[in-house]
């Protein structure tokens, strides 16, 4: 068993076997970030402020990888994975694709606390709360997450917030982590981190940070509305004694005015609170694990303030979302049938509510997701631990009872009848939901040779619908984050997507040289996308094709059940050629199909090859890195997707210690100032920009970045 650390540093991509980690001299050396008692042969642990203990005594690496001149998205940390990628809606609205899926289908918490995000645009995908000077390390599940966190189809991802640990010693100890940094692309800059007091009882500790940038300058041209401003502040503190651990964490997030150019309408604000209470206590034989979870988001979005504003008065929009989370669970951990038996219950509810509004006419307004409330109540059994034949297995089950129900829509005597009759038509219907869904997981792992371990998983994995693709009955551009400019209703009657996977892989090592190549399938059953609202396109003969042509969509889209197949290699390999220069890389490729029509499925990374040239020395390391990405020309007709062509990035890194506990980085991305557009990035729509209309957003243009750290 492997457990595979990315450090994020200025250096490549650099996730090596156990066997092959690096780390600082001791003169260098800092206290390592704690980590949890994950499978290691099924997790990759990104880490961000701390670093691997010292299992060679004479290799050094920086443990910070991002290179400087990334930006402040999260997703850009996880994109650097085998098998990874990073969809970009705006400077703070980006998701993570992992081997094709994105959004809702991939479980990714906070500090292990799941939220829903607030906007039905999915402006806060769950990492938006997660800025990079606040985090410690990603956590992320290698194929599929098990089952003890919860549902979803693709690995689980965990951000890791820098605390304050507890003092193994008498007396106090203070403590602190901070990270400044700033960009050239977008003229940002970020600041923030933790600052802590600790006992070997009691510890304390602050999060703070803030991040702004302009809009951001491409080989194009700039990227007009795309710049973006945040603040997060919390506090931290714990209470240990003997075998007994309880903890409280605080947060206030503030997203003030940033851009989303491939949306209808940009961020004006989020506001949004969060608390999480955890005791972990050992009795005995069993260990007690409690935690519960609230979370709170208000959410305003227009269509004027960061592009122009539309010439009619009328046509102004502001939308207001609102979004409340609350979680409980229970587990016991105790030892049975050889290894670790895990059982647990757990319940997570939310309330969603969208309004559009016209600001300058109080008498329009339509509530187009009504006071929605959704909760699911969930129980799982999970055993890790030996088998026969010198196999490792992690197996779980889990079963997850599901409801929603949606208010009464409503509109202002200011709106045309048109959408009015719409609503009416949807309180006259059923608007409740349940269902029950089932997973299960078997994650094996064997060692074939002192130099290989093999890895097989085959799971089950389900996703219910969102409470915008079943309640959505307006026709807009709220697509959950796809960004492709169609307008969409929901179904009352969509049935939760059910994923066979199957994956196959190993890790390898052999003296200086490591891989970890994956193979995986995934058939998913009633996969929902859009897809023609009726079966005559174009034909203006129903109130919802009225209503969206009204809107500039005479075409819309409507949310549907459809079947789809994912398929595709990843690994990560490198190669120490001697006691300074190394060779790192990672390669991705994936093919999404629809199987009842052919169409390939939306928004799919095209294959990408990174090698990067590292030449380290005792206090500084320098990287040459290139990122090769194919043309993507298997895209989705139904949804009018455009095809991408290929492109080559060069990018540099440096870091330098400077003495212990200071670290500078820097790096230009894009160094020959190439013009590029990734597949994953949504079309244009905002007018104030040198980009055009409905053209697909071009990458940063060279851009030259700097960190500093400070620890102690």
């Amino acid at each position: 068993m492997t457990r595979i650390f990315l450090a994020r540093t200025s250096c490549a991509v650099f996730a090596l076997p156990a066997g092959m980690a690096l780390a600082l001299s001791p003169a260098q050396a800092r206290e390592p970030a704690p980590t949890p008692a994950l499978t290691p042969a099924l997790t990759d642990v990104i880490t961000v402020t701390g670093q691997r203990p010292d299992t060679t005594g004479t290799e050094r690496i920086d443990p910070d990888t991002l290179p400087p001149a990334s930006g402040p998205d999260a997703t850009r940390l996880v994109a650097r994975l085998p098998g990874a990628a990073g969809l970009s809606n705006g400077a703070l609205s980006g998701q993570v694709q992992y081997r094709g899926l994105a959004g809702a289908r991939i479980n990714i918490r906070i500090d292990g606390q799941n939220f829903a995000s607030g906007g039905p645009n999915l402006m806060d995908p769950p990492l938006h709360y997660a800025p990079l000077p606040l985090v410690a390390r990603m956590e992320v599940d290698r194929g599929v997450g098990p089952v003890s966190d919860g549902p979803g189809l693709a690995g689980g991802v965990d951000a890791v917030l820098k605390s304050m640990p507890f003092n193994d010693g008498p007396g106090l100890r203070t403590g602190y982590d901070i990270t400044l940094a700033a960009r050239s692309a977008d003229s940002s800059y970020a600041a923030g981190g933790m600052a802590g007091i600790a006992s070997d009882t009691l510890r304390l500790h602050m999060l703070a940070s803030h991040e702004s940038g302009g809009d951001i300058e491409t080989a194009s041209g700039t990227i007009g509305g795309s710049e973006h401003e945040r603040s997060a502040w919390g506090l931290g503190a714990g209470w240990r004694s003997g075998a007994h651990t309880l903890s409280l964490d605080l947060r206030r997030n503030e997203t003030g005015p940033t851009g989303n150019p491939p949306f209808a309408m940009d961020i004006r604000y989020f506001n949004t609170d969060m608390a999480r209470l955890a005791y972990t206590g050992e009795f005995d034989t069993v260990r007690l694990e409690l935690a519960a979870g609230w979370a709170d988001v208000a959410h305003a979005m227009n269509n004027y303030d960061l592009r122009p504003a539309p010439a009619s008065m009328m046509a102004r929009r502001e939308t207001l979302a609102f979004a409340e989370t609350r979680t409980v669970s229970a587990a016991l951990v105790f030892d049975a049938m050889g290894g670790e038996l895990r059982t647990g219950i757990d319940r997570a509810g939310s309330n969603h509510d969208v309004t559009i509004t016209n600001p300058s006419n109080a008498g329009f307004y339509l509530n187009s997701l009504p006071d929605i409330d959704i909760a699911r109540t969930g129980a799982f059994i999970e055993w890790t631990g030996g088998l026969p034949a010198q196999w490792q297995g992690e197996l779980g089950l889990r079963a997850d009872y599901h409801e929603a129900e949606a208010g009464l829509a409503s509109t202002g005597p200011a709106v045309p009848a048109m959408p009015g009759m719409l609503a009416m038509a949807f309180n006259a219907g059923d608007r409740t939901w349940d269902d029950t869904t089932l997973d299960a997981v078997a994650r094996l792992w064997r060692p074939v040779s002192e130099t290989a371990t093999l890895r097989v998983t085959l799971a089950r994995k389900t996703r219910v619908p969102t409470y915008l693709e079943r309640f959505a009955w307006l026709p807009t551009a709220a697509s959950g984050g796809l960004a492709d400019g169609n307008t969409y209703v929901g179904d009352r009657d969509l049935r939760p997507e059910t994923a066979w996977i199957a994956e196959a892989g190993f890790d390898w090592q052999s003296g200086s040289v490591y891989a970890r190549p994956t193979v995986f399938y995934r058939r998913v059953d009633d996969y929902i996308q859009g897809v023609p609202f009726d079966a005559t396109p174009g034909v203006i003969d129903t109130p919802v094709e009225m209503v969206s042509n009204m809107n500039g969509d005479p075409t819309p889209l409507r949310f549907a059940n459809t079947d789809a197949g994912l398929y595709g290699f990843d690994a990560d390999f490198g190669w120490r050629i001697d006691a300074n220069w190394r060779l790192d890389g990672t390669l991705s490729w994936v093919r999404g199909e629809r199987r009842d029509t052919g169409d390939n499925l939306y928004r799919i990374a095209p294959p990408s090859l990174r090698l990067g040239a590292s030449y380290d020395a005792a206090d500084w390391s320098v990287t040459l890195e290139t990122l090769a990405v194919a043309e993507q020309d298997r895209v989705s007709r139904t949804l009018g997707e455009a095809e991408t062509p290929g492109h080559v990035l060069v990018n540099a890194y440096g870091r330098w210690a400077v003495r212990p506990g200071v670290e500078i980085a820097a790096g230009v991305e894009n160094l020959l100032d190439q013009p590029w557009r990734d597949h994953l990035a949504g079309y244009n729509r905002n007018a104030g920009s040198d980009i055009a209309l409905g053209q697909r957003l071009p990458g940063n243009g060279i851009s030259a970045g700097i960190r500093i750290s400070l620890r102690g």
